[in-house]
């Protein structure tokens, strides 16, 4: 890891022993989902900085990321805040689902992210939209992600990285694209998030 990078927090010393054996093997990974959205600051930027942060994770390797979609805000009145940019990151992980949304909530905090208001504006939301095929209610960590298969802005992107996905529980992908629809969610071909070599 980068650690001369200030937007990029070391990982917990307990994470980095879970999978300090398997980091360069990722012996029996699992398939996880991200959801990426930022709608303050340089968007794009700190899109990219949550997919490198990712990736310099012990026990993570990033294999999709999808294109940027401009999106207006979830649950507030239109116009009240600024668009979003959102990604979906496909990646393989020895990291239990508890240690990934450690890692996910840090990623967070090193980009700044305020927790002041439900639905508030953020420089980075960082989502497990869902882990290979678990299915859980925890209130901590619901999977999969409780409002994913409503939510046109992780869906279309999702379904652009993963053609064949489905989400646990609820179905194929793309057919919760059809239920949902795509509006208001606009395809940004101007820009692009790099996958980490």
């Amino acid at each position: 890891m980068n650690t001369s990078d200030p937007t990029v927090q070391p990982v917990p010393a307990s994470v980095v022993e879970q999978v300090d054996a398997a980091d360069v093997t990722l012996s029996n990974p699992k398939r996880a989902v991200i959801s990426l959205g930022s709608n303050l600051g340089n968007r794009l930027e700190t899109l990219q900085g949550a997919i490198d942060a990712l990736e310099d994770t012990p026990g993570v390797r990033i294999k999709a990321v999808s294109p940027v979609y401009e999106t207006q805000p979830w649950g507030v009145e239109p116009g009240s805040q600024p668009s979003y940019f959102n990604a979906v990151v496909l990646l393989k992980t020895t990291l239990p689902p508890s240690s990934l949304l450690e890692r996910g909530h840090a990623i967070e905090e090193a980009f700044e992210r305020v927790r002041d208001e439900q639905w508030g504006p953020r420089t980075i939301d960082v989502d497990i939209v869902a882990y290979q095929d678990v299915l859980s209610d925890d209130p901590t960590l619901t999977l999969p992600h409780p409002r994913a298969h409503e939510r046109a802005f992780v869906l279309v992107p999702w379904l652009d990285v993963d053609p064949e996905a489905e989400v646990p529980g609820r179905g194929p992908v793309a057919e919760l694209v059809g239920a949902v629809g795509q509006e208001g969610v606009v395809a940004r071909t101007d820009l692009e998030l790099r996958l980490p070599e």
